[in-house]
């Protein structure tokens, strides 16, 4: 906690309070107290809420492209979200051509290439490409691979470091027969690790093995021992064919409990397992909260759940039937042990929610210890979306008529706001702006604010107390893209993805 003890006594203040409203969450590990942003959306809860302050938003100090071959026009990929370790080494997942990969290490001071490695993993078919998603757990990096495999590389701030590989079924498996394990073989969902070093990840099998591996859920621990279930078994339903594209794990705050989405072509359940054995301790069939049928997960989606202070969890899914919520989705929350349905989100269909400590918006007068940050778009011309596009906090614990739907509760708006850009694309909608095109949103909550990037081109800082934006810097000519995540690494440097490029931005 040193870089605490340094800061000045009005940061500390705020640090303090702005912690003590999390505590009940956040298991922070030690090298995200220091400022790393190790995961998918900061960490195994998916929270996006830094432990250091943003700088400001003055300068691209650097960039660096994410895919080495980007289409022209819209950009339907989901890139992956860039990694910052304790030293501040910028790991980045690059696209390198149609469907191939390689991870590399940036230093996050100066933008210079430390490493480049090369991986053999290749991206599900999904409506949109899926993301490379790797992982930080001590000193180490895990990448995913070909063959269902996982590369290891040590010292992931260093030049060279030493690269093995882990196998979920056994490496042994793996030699009898690789070139089946190969091409049959297929990890779909970004990695995640919990305190202990435990690796979790969905994969695909395409084809039939040895082993009989089927379509599942794979943990492997810090030796190097791998077991797995099939989304069919360990769900309960023969049907069920898969774990969620791009559905990233996401733990309890005591990690005890390990939360993963499964699916088939009509419609699926999350899953709440022991994180230790994978056992099953409850389920929860996704349905919309407003026609009561099967919801849709979407596998052009990258929405991950979001567990909170509490320990309720929250995921994103697709309305049924669609578009009747104007393709917002919904942002599905339910308890621990997902034995109890809660009030719904009225956006959700790719959005990874962030959580906003209720003490960094002060304005806010209600129960809640924390809110929920969210993409809030309207899209022009689908169902009676106006164009409209906003970015929310709302209050899990509190409700009000569905903004689309009136007979339906949701949760309750505790401040929005609305897109700058006008959209030239919908002259016939007044007031139409262009989308936010995020998938995960930095929460800063020393400065009370949230930095979200749009498909304008810009970032933006959201101040959330005069609910205005304080800050904004142009990235790009602007983009009709995939959604987006937004990080700050532990020198307080902000990273937004906007058409194919990393940016580095600060004072």
């Amino acid at each position: 906690m040193d870089n605490v003890i340094k800061m000045a006594p009005s940061r500390l203040i705020l640090f303090v309070l702005c912690m003590a409203a999390c505590t009940a969450m956040l298991t922070l590990n030690a090298s995200a107290q220091t400022g790393a942003w190790l995961t998918h959306s900061h960490d195994e809860q998916h929270t996006a809420l830094s432990t250091v302050q943003s700088q400001p938003l003055d300068t691209i100090h650097w960039h660096v492209p994410v895919d080495l071959h980007p289409p022209d026009g819209e950009i339907f990929i989901h890139y992956g979200s860039p990694l910052v370790t304790q030293a501040n080494t910028v790991v980045v997942p690059v696209k390198t051509g149609a469907n191939s990969f390689r991870v590399e290490g940036i230093n996050g001071a100066t933008g210079a290439r430390l490493w480049t490695q090369s991986t053999g993993w290749q991206a599900p078919g999904a409506s949109f490409i899926p993301a490379l998603g790797p992982t930080i757990s001590g000193n180490q990096l895990f990448v995913p691979d070909i063959a269902g495999r996982v590369l290891v590389r040590q010292n992931p701030d260093q030049a060279k470091g030493t690269v093995t590989r882990l196998y979920f079924y056994g490496v042994k498996n793996y030699r009898k027969d690789p070139a089946v394990y190969a091409q049959n073989v297929q990890i779909d969902t970004p990695l995640t690790t919990d305190a202990n070093g435990n690796l979790y990840f969905g994969f695909l099998v395409l084809g039939s093995t040895p082993l009989n591996l089927q379509s599942g859920l794979a943990r492997i621990a810090p030796d190097g021992t791998g077991t797995w279930v099939s989304a069919a078994a360990v769900s309960g339903d023969p049907a069920i064919s898969q774990v969620a594209i791009s559905c990233a794990p996401a733990l309890s705050p005591d990690g005890s409990l390990l939360y993963v989405a499964v699916d088939n072509d009509s419609y699926g359940y999350l899953l709440a397992l022991n994180s230790t054995t994978l056992a099953l301790v409850n389920r929860v069939r996704l349905t919309d909260p407003s026609s009561k049928l099967d919801a849709w997960l979407y596998d052009g989606s990258s929405a991950t759940p979001t567990v909170g202070p509490d320990g309720d969890v929250y995921f994103g899914v697709l309305e049924n039937p669609f578009p009747n919520h104007n393709d917002r989705g919904w942002l599905l929350h339910f308890n621990s042990d997902l034995s109890k349905t809660k009030t719904p989100g009225s956006f959700g269909w790719d959005d990874t929610a962030s959580i906003v400590p209720a003490a960094l918006v002060p304005s806010y007068r209600g129960k809640s210890k924390y809110l929920l940050m969210t993409k809030y778009n309207n899209y022009a011309g689908i169902g009676t979306g106006d164009g409209h596009n906003r970015i929310a906090i709302l209050d899990p614990n509190a409700t009000e008529k569905d903004p689309v739907i009136s007979t339906t509760r949701v949760m309750k708006e505790v401040i929005t706001i609305l897109g700058v850009t006008p959209d030239p694309e919908f002259p016939e909608f007044p007031g139409a702006v262009r989308e936010w095109c995020i998938n995960t949103a930095a929460v800063d909550p020393f400065t009370k604010s949230i930095l979200a990037n749009s498909e304008d081109g810009k970032l933006y800082r959201w101040d959330l107390t005069s609910n205005s934006f304080t800050e904004v810097i142009t990235l790009s000519t602007g983009v009709g893209e995939a959604y987006t995540p937004t990080v700050i690494g532990g020198d307080g440097t902000a990273y937004a993805i906007n058409d194919a490029i990393l940016d580095a931005v600060g004072h």
